[in-house]
């Protein structure tokens, strides 16, 4: 195909950049995943050991820069760092050049709309006291679930914090720092976020 004809199935959203061959991958590690799983590029999704990795039906993962044309930064990633971590990724979910890092569990609700190099986070990678950093010991990792509900649509490089908790159908404005419980249909914005607005 011409440049053009690659044009304009790319808008089509005929991506010539599918790699479903990664499911087999998927199927090795034992990640759990619906119908009608679209991959767009070559993502990171790794489940460790005990832990559990789910992602529902209908769901788009896009990974290749030209998959979203905000620009991706990297491929999606998503793991579960330890044997005790729960990833449960609900139906028709997008994400786009998104990380979702567990040690504990992230939720995210059906409908939900990942935009482009968001990072969700239920950890702090690290200990905050200077002794238990300086010796990287993992139990002293500050912890909290996440839980993003359904219908919820969270802006391009925004960056939710460990113990977050979104309500039904609300939207995260871009760029912003997400920490605290909010509730279901509001626009959360800002660093660090507040309501501003009520849907």
């Amino acid at each position: 195909l011409n440049l053009k004809e690659n044009w304009k199935r790319l808008y089509k959203g005929k991506n010539m950049f599918k790699s479903n061959y990664f499911k087999l991958f998927m199927k090795l590690n034992k990640v759990k995943y619906g119908k009608e799983l679209n991959l767009y590029g070559v993502p990171m999704i790794f489940r460790k050991g005990k832990s559990i990795l789910k992602i529902g039906e209908g769901c788009t993962i896009k990974s290749s820069f030209l998959s979203n044309l905000v620009g991706l930064n990297h491929r999606t990633i998503i793991v579960t760092r330890t044997d005790e971590a729960k990833i449960e990724i609900g139906n028709n979910v997008g994400i786009s050049g998104a990380t979702i890092y567990a040690r504990k569990g992230i939720s995210i609700g059906d409908n939900t709309l990942i935009g482009g190099n968001v990072k969700i986070i239920d950890n702090d990678f690290h200990p905050i006291e200077i002794e238990a950093r300086n010796k990287d010991i993992k139990e002293k990792i500050g912890t909290r679930e996440v839980k993003i509900g359904k219908n919820c649509f969270i802006g391009c490089n925004a960056l939710i914090l460990k113990g977050t908790e979104i309500g039904d159908g609300s939207v995260v404005g871009a760029g912003s720092v997400v920490s605290g419980k909010f509730p279901k249909n509001v626009v959360i914005a800002g660093n660090p976020s507040k309501v501003v607005k009520n849907l």
